[in-house]
């Protein structure tokens, strides 16, 4: 049996890919309980396609 809960799937996608214009789309899943944060989630991750650890935001 499955537990209920606050917490919640997201994507997070690279932000300074967007805006550099480099084909390809740096994405990554993860968890937060959404009645502790409830603005968007805010993460640094690698990046494969820059080749560096950029901010990635989350999505809808």
């Amino acid at each position: 049996m499955a537990k209920k809960g606050n917490r919640i799937q997201v994507i997070l996608e690279c932000t300074e890919q967007k805006q550099s214009g480099i084909p390809g789309i740096s994405r990554y899943v993860t968890t937060k309980n959404k009645k502790n944060t409830s603005q968007r989630l805010e993460l640094r991750k690698y990046n494969p396609y820059l080749k560096k650890v950029t901010v990635h935001r989350e999505i809808k």
